[in-house]
């Protein structure tokens, strides 16, 4: 990695609270600090995390977070969901922070912690980065004037919790949308299609990224990237490790780089009957891939990373090639919307390879 000119810390004074930034996932770390770099550079921000519990997850934030600091943003750790006071004690404390900060920029606008904390602040700067792909739904159900629900959740019943939320969730997404002196800014490397009237969309193309890692060195070799569609309720799990083993089996995959979501059941399974090398990546793929090594060939299902890999290794020799979901994987229990919004996510990708669905019996 290159160094950053300056010193760890710089420019991380009070004024940092102009600029909020609340992330709960290493990738919406990584493009907060995308974002800094190309539309606020020299510039420190205060940099909040809501760590989620497991374990995995707050690994890969950790190690955001040192690379944060070194850019010269203060971190700001918050045990957000560490026992039943948590969640107040969080809100509690950064209601100040919230009330002074003119801008916020924000990696899930679906999280209710987000939402809940969009009730509190003033600031008339708002800023979506990436959470993956769901940015794509979030644009259009902001576009469309609907409610926030993530897409694998789409058209199921809602439970108690909703609708007890239900009213901070439609104030979230009223703040969301631009009105008056109040500018929204979406900044993302996702294809939008839809733009809300009067939000600012912005291109994400990973400079930051490719200017602090890399070149990678290239073997020859396939990679596999994993997904936690198992997880999430809308592969059968069964079928998934079927196409896994095919996959691999055509293009010789050797390693399979796990989500951090994925179950260490499934994992443990996935190495016994394919032979692959589970790896569990320390940073975003985005930076395992640009620091290398790494496969030639690059194969995944319907995920972020088909739109994202293509940017971090432009100008390498890597090809991301991306296998559809056959409709016959999906569980009974999969949201009807689920089966578009996955051809929709590999259907819009640049610069990769399609493969057809394999045979996953």
């Amino acid at each position: 990695m290159s160094p950053r000119a300056g010193k760890a810390g710089q420019n991380a004074g009070p004024d940092t609270f102009d600029t909020l930034a609340f992330v709960e996932s290493p990738v919406q770390l990584l493009n907060v600090l995308e974002w800094a770099h190309a539309h606020a550079p020299g510039a420190g921000l205060t940099l909040v995390v809501l760590s989620p519990v497991d374990p995995m997850t707050r690994g890969q934030l950790r190690r955001m977070a040192e690379l944060a600091r070194r850019e010269g943003h203060q971190v700001r750790w918050e045990e957000a969901r560490g026992g039943a006071l948590a969640p107040f004690q969080t809100v509690g404390g950064l209601t100040g922070p919230l009330r002074r900060a003119r801008r916020i920029v924000m990696g899930d606008p679906f999280s209710r912690y987000v939402q809940l904390l969009l009730t509190i602040t003033s600031a008339r700067d708002l800023v979506v980065v990436d959470d993956g792909t769901a940015t794509m739904e979030f644009v259009t159900q902001l576009a469309r004037g609907e409610r926030l629900v993530r897409w694998h959740r789409k058209g199921a019943r809602r439970g108690p919790r909703d609708l007890v939320f239900a009213p901070v969730s439609s104030s979230a997404r009223r703040r969301l949308t631009p009105a008056g002196d109040r500018r929204v800014e979406i900044f993302s490397s996702m294809p939008i299609e839809e733009t809300p009237g009067g939000v600012t969309v912005r291109a994400n193309d990973f400079s930051w990224t490719r200017a602090r890692f890399g070149p990678p060195r290239i073997t020859r070799g396939a990679d596999m990237v994993g997904t936690s569609l198992v997880e999430t309720g809308v592969v059968d799990g069964d079928r998934y490790l079927a196409a896994v083993r095919s996959l691999a089996r055509t293009h010789g995959a050797l390693r399979y780089f796990a989500h951090r979501r994925e179950s260490a059941e499934k994992l443990h399974r996935l190495a016994v009957e394919t032979g692959l090398e589970v790896v569990r990546p320390d940073l975003p793929l985005e930076l395992i891939a640009r620091r290398g090594p790494i496969g030639r060939t690059v194969l995944s299902f319907p995920s972020t990373v088909v739109h994202t890999l293509p940017l971090a290794l432009v100008g390498t020799e890597v090809r991301v090639a991306v296998c559809d979901i056959d409709p016959a994987w999906l569980t009974r229990t999969a949201s009807p919307r689920a089966q578009g919004f996955l051809d929709g996510v590999t259907g819009t990708a640049r610069d990769v390879h399609r493969l057809q669905a394999v045979q996953a019996v």
